[in-house]
């Protein structure tokens, strides 16, 4: 018996035809993140050195003198770093919530729409936004926005106002990156939580009417329910990078207006002008920050929500 078993595991272990398969298969995917991932992470060393661009930049990384943490006292001892950690945090917990209270609440909706047609043609058109670039968005925004021809100010005149310079005016920045950030993303987000709920068993919802459910009770006691296991990956995944802001969103949108300094200035968008001064060891250590504060923040989501509910942890 014990040979049979000893033999049964032989035969397990060897190399098969499917994992030759399965390995071609992965094989570019795997060569992807070593070329673009994993190599690229050798750059961290900049961060620790007072790098200078002048030559080869393997061998501008080696002959640099090592600086230690001095490229992250900028980042921390800087009279802006608290209304930059303070945009980047503040912008991010409101889009994790709105991100996801809003998507679903749309995605519920759709799912009991009688009329399939009228629900793809909504669909597509919250999708739309997502295909579109920032630089394009915000060529549309100052058309609206634009002190003398702009749409938005043409209107205020028509009606008696006095035009307003919107780039100059801080107040109303923060409801528009609000805004902007939920109607370019809405549909991606959505169209993840109507896959949840087309794969959901038709029977529960059957069962459900014959026992005279109603449509909130439904949404309630079966469809929340089964999204939970999403709804919660893509929370977690989102706070992962709350450290991080959509470059586009906060400095091409408002076009990098010295007096939205306070409301649209976010870590991204000092790494970018960092880099754009040549001071690379700088920019390099806000990235690292980045990455090291978004691994923690991940874990940490992570495990409070495996304590609050094991079967819904990612890991």
């Amino acid at each position: 018996m014990n040979m049979k078993k000893a033999r049964s595991r032989r035969k397990g272990t060897r190399w098969r035809k499917q994992d030759t398969e399965l390995t071609l298969l992965a094989l570019p995917t795997t060569i992807w993140y070593i070329l673009f991932c994993f190599l690229p992470m050798f750059g961290i060393i900049i961060a620790f050195k007072d790098f200078k661009i002048s030559g080869g930049f393997l061998s501008n990384v080696f002959k640099s003198s090592w600086s230690g943490f001095k490229n992250f006292e900028f980042l921390f001892k800087s009279n802006d770093a608290w209304i930059i950690i303070r945009n980047t945090l503040g912008y991010n917990l409101i889009f994790i919530i709105l991100n996801i209270v809003i998507p679903v609440t749309l995605a519920l909706m759709i799912g009991h729409l009688h009329n399939r047609k009228a629900g793809k043609i909504y669909q597509t058109m919250m999708f739309l936004p997502y295909f579109l670039s920032w630089v394009v968005i915000s060529a549309v925004i100052w058309a609206f926005l634009s002190f003398d021809k702009g749409i938005a100010n043409q209107m205020l005149i028509q009606m008696g106002s006095e035009a307003v310079n919107w780039y100059m005016e801080p107040k109303y920045w923060p409801y528009f990156l609000v805004f902007m950030n939920i109607w370019k993303g809405l549909g991606y987000g959505m169209v993840v939580y109507l896959a949840t709920i087309t794969g959901i068993d038709s029977t529960y919802y059957e069962a459900a009417v014959i026992d005279g459910a109603s449509i909130w009770q439904q949404t309630k006691y079966i469809t929340l329910p089964m999204m939970k296991l999403v709804i919660v990956m893509m929370f977690i995944l989102a706070v992962g990078r709350i450290f991080y802001t959509d470059f586009g969103l906060f400095y091409q949108v408002p076009r990098d207006s010295n007096s939205l300094f306070n409301v649209t200035t976010t870590i991204d968008v000092l790494v970018y002008k960092q880099l754009k001064t040549a001071t690379v060891g700088m920019a390099s250590a806000a990235a690292f920050v980045q990455s090291v504060m978004g691994c923690l923040t991940i874990l940490l989501a992570n495990w409070i929500v495996r304590r609050i509910d094991p079967d819904s942890a990612m890991m």
